[in-house]
């Protein structure tokens, strides 16, 4: 009897054991998450279980390109394909995830007020992927995972052996401690690296800088702000417990470092400064309440890119007619921009007018050197024309751009409406899974997948496409 109490009780004790050595672990894991690689104290992008939102538009990414693609090519990336990615989010931030993208906040496009200082933080996450943080830090995390199990383990060997010898052993309260005492420090020692590798990031970009002949004075005034902005909440706080080091530190170490560039004092040129000037009216335009917008540029203001945010402000919240005839003032100043024309058709297609939309559309796309979301944007007016005879151009277009991106569910989803204004079901029902497989809706694209190989010869390009879906597992899933 005693027997198979002390067989039930070291049972559950176990079972108790595991489920907190997984806690533990879920909270080792969440917080090297929650202290990713970004430049802001607090990263909101945390707080979106769902995963962040991405925002797309051609004039704002070329000039990010722009912006990164002599960045990449002085930290020998430039093969690598890296894309930055704008997250809906109007926070102050930008981070790596992954080793393919930079992922930057609305927020840093919109506050960001010289090139140079986006640059500056374009050129820190860049010192990130450089130095392979990520997969180090992943290292890193597996060591400190291995380091707590054994410490488990070993705590879980002296509670057993204390139950064996009785409570008054000592050996149980022994094993607790050793289960406790390693995790602060672990913690400690993974944040400790984080700080490190902030630090080497910060020096990285200023090489960077350097080596392209620009200026590292916006990468020290972004990070000055932050300190001014942090120094109350981070009075009295552990340095070795931050996942970035120390503001008021970082900001003096890399003020030294970005000082020692000859380039220091180098202005940002007009040209560039009057891109960056209309991409943060553009974005205050779409992602900002009108009073805001109207607030930021009010109508004494009468440059180009105060002009800009009030078109798009009244073409989406005002009267449509008095939107275009200011997007129509825009063109007349710089008649070959091809985002004033890109404008003009998404005011009129979005106003209910997609046969009027075409015509500047197509403009918009020749200017652009067949742009694909520009492209896209036209297919879509030939298709919400519901006019038939549109139906085979559009689907020429859409599929044009769609090889340039393929991963866009809008263009996709246009596809599969303009296939069944011609009647081929087949090709509609395809491109109707697509689009719902990169919404990651896989039970609707699977079904909608399974549905089109009916319809397809079996072995042709369609059926494959199509029989790939279905056997697609869901991300995450073995």
């Amino acid at each position: 009897m005693l027997k198979a109490l002390f067989e039930h009780s070291r049972h559950r004790l176990r079972k108790t054991l595991r489920a907190k050595l997984s806690q533990k672990l879920s909270q080792l894991t969440a917080l090297v998450v929650a202290a990713a690689l970004i430049i802001a104290p607090v990263p909101a992008l945390a707080q979106q279980a769902s995963g962040p939102s991405l925002l797309r538009d051609t004039e704002i990414e070329q000039l990010l390109r722009d912006y990164t693609r002599p960045i990449l090519r002085a930290a020998g990336l430039e093969k690598q394909n890296i894309q930055v990615a704008i997250i809906n989010n109007s926070a102050f931030n930008a981070f790596v995830a992954d080793g393919h993208r930079i992922f930057v906040n609305y927020g840093a496009l919109l506050q960001s007020q010289t090139p140079n200082q986006l640059i500056g933080v374009l050129a820190h996450e860049t010192g990130h992927l450089a130095g392979g943080h990520l997969s180090k830090l992943r290292l890193q995390l597996a060591r400190a995972q291995t380091q707590m199990i054994v410490a488990m383990l070993l705590g879980v060997g002296a509670m057993v052996a204390g139950s064996r010898s009785g409570s008054n052993s000592g050996l149980g309260e022994a094993g607790a401690a050793a289960i406790a005492a390693p995790q602060e420090a672990i913690r400690r020692t993974l944040l400790s690296y984080q700080r490190q590798q902030e630090e080497n990031a910060d020096r990285a970009g200023v090489r960077f800088l350097t080596a392209t002949g620009q200026s590292a004075k916006g990468m020290y005034e972004t990070f000055k702000r932050f300190t001014d902005e942090s120094l109350f909440s981070a009075r009295g706080a552990d340095p070795y417990v931050q996942s970035h080091p120390m503001p008021a530190e970082r900001v003096a170490a890399l003020e030294g470092i970005a000082r020692s560039s000859r380039f220091w004092d180098k202005m940002d040129d007009p040209a560039l400064q009057l891109r960056h000037d209309m991409m943060r009216a553009k974005t205050s335009g779409f992602m900002e309440r009108p009073e805001t917008v109207y607030r930021r540029y009010p109508p004494s203001d009468t440059s180009l890119p105060a002009r800009y945010a009030r078109a798009i402000a009244s073409y989406l919240h005002g009267d449509p007619r008095a939107a275009i005839g200011q997007i129509d003032s825009l063109i007349r100043s710089e008649p070959n921009n091809p985002y004033f024309y890109e404008l003009r058709g998404q005011a009129l297609l979005e106003g209910g007018k997609p046969a009027e939309a075409i015509a500047p559309l197509r403009k918009a796309v020749t200017l652009s050197h067949g742009a694909p979301l520009i492209e896209m944007l036209l297919g879509q007016a030939l298709v919400a024309t519901n006019n038939k005879a549109n139906s085979d151009e559009a689907i020429r277009i859409l599929r044009a751009a769609l090889a340039r991106e393929t991963e866009a569910p809008l263009g996709y989803a246009q596809l599969a409406m303009a296939y069944g204004r011609k009647g081929d079901y087949a090709e509609a029902d395809l491109a109707s899974a697509q689009a719902a497989f990169l919404r990651g809706d896989n039970k609707t694209a699977r079904e909608l997948a399974a549905r089109a190989k009916t319809r397809f010869a079996i072995g042709s390009p369609g059926w494959v496409k199509a029989d790939d879906i279905v056997a697609a597992k869901p991300p995450g899933k073995n």
